[in-house]
């Protein structure tokens, strides 16, 4: 449980002993692009602290992005990244960014790109070529999401990483058109290139349980039409963000489903958490057979299951929200079916 985002933050900054012997081994300085969004501050302090733990205080990570919130920027100098204020779709040349051995691609355009699809290809698809031409001798550990699937039968298991993509949507597309222009780096420029497919990061602030927790305390009703998702501890998404630096590859990309090993029932978990905060749940729909499901067996074959289960992720969720702390006000919209985000 925590008190404070202080412990939170604490707790996603610190490495497991897997990730500092991998940290070891990884060339060079890091970069990661697009480290001011959800997941790039605590991924920074991550792999700061995995450095120093594996002797390697003289490797550099930075923190690259528009830094708008001057606070995140201060608290992270603090901790020994170095921030970068760099605005990778302000027309900048790249060029002028870092030199790195690793670099962790964050950058990405979500919501309200169905009002401005562009938005969402320039991000997604076109920043990506230029990454891949300045960092072609670098490994890159790129995110992309489980979108890139269609919705898929219940019963099935989830999609799995050599399944056929069928993107819903221009965003869903864009996303597709992000991993195979980072697949024109591996296979044209020689960069060595991870393509990880994330499916709901859980930080407490945001992520679906902090969805579903606020729809039960504010007393609205918990759609379930999509019934069932994936969900993962993002502090096991951070380390494994970093960790596949070295299963980076070229010519063909290393590609990752990246999430947690249970299919969550959405009518379970809100009712769960109402329990727990004292609620009564309310529910509107009836849960579809389909649903946005990914088989993450080949990560979990490679770096162990997520180090918090399910269960716990539920009962810290409500904990947070009984305790007054913060929430990011981003909610994911994971039961958006038509892929308009």
């Amino acid at each position: 449980m925590f008190g404070s985002e202080k412990e939170l933050e604490e707790r996603l900054a610190t490495p497991s002993a897997a990730l500092v012997a991998d940290a070891a081994r990884l060339d060079g300085d890091l970069v990661l692009l697009g480290a001011g969004g959800k997941m790039g501050p605590s991924l920074a302090r991550l792999a700061r602290r995995a450095l120093d733990a594996a002797g390697r205080s003289g490797t550099r990570v930075h923190a690259v992005s528009r830094w708008s919130d001057e606070a995140a920027a201060r608290a992270l100098r603090e901790d020994g990244v170095d921030v970068v204020r760099h605005d990778l779709m302000g027309g900048d040349d790249l060029a002028g960014l870092p030199d790195a051995g690793g670099v962790v691609f964050l950058a990405g355009a979500k919501f309200g790109t169905s009002a401005e699809p562009y938005r969402a290809w320039a991000v997604n698809a076109a920043l990506p070529a230029a990454v891949g031409r300045r960092y072609r001798d670098a490994a890159i550990a790129a995110f992309s999401t489980g979108n890139v699937y269609p919705l898929v039968d219940v019963t099935r298991g989830g999609s799995a990483e050599d399944d056929e993509p069928g993107p819903v949507g221009e965003y869903a597309m864009s996303c597709l058109g992000r991993e195979r222009v980072f697949e024109h780096a591996a296979a044209v420029l020689g960069a060595r290139v991870a393509i990880l497919r994330l499916s709901y990061a859980v930080d407490l602030r945001y992520g679906v349980l902090a969805d579903l927790a606020s729809a039960v305390r504010d007393g609205r009703p918990v759609d379930v039409t999509t019934g069932h998702v994936n969900v993962v501890w993002q502090g096991y998404a951070n380390e494994v963000a970093l960790r596949s630096l070295l299963h980076a590859r070229a010519p063909e990309p290393f590609v990752l489903n990246l999430t947690g090993p249970e299919t969550a029932s959405v009518r379970r978990a809100a009712t769960r958490l109402a329990a727990l905060l004292g609620a009564g749940p309310r529910f509107a729909g009836e849960e579809s057979g389909t649903a946005l499901l990914s088989d993450a067996s080949r990560c979990h074959g490679l770096f162990g299951y997520p180090d918090v289960p399910l269960d716990t992720l539920v009962a810290w969720q409500a904990a947070w929200l009984t305790r007054g702390l913060p929430l990011a006000g981003k909610p994911t919209k994971f039961s958006v079916r038509d892929g308009r985000f």
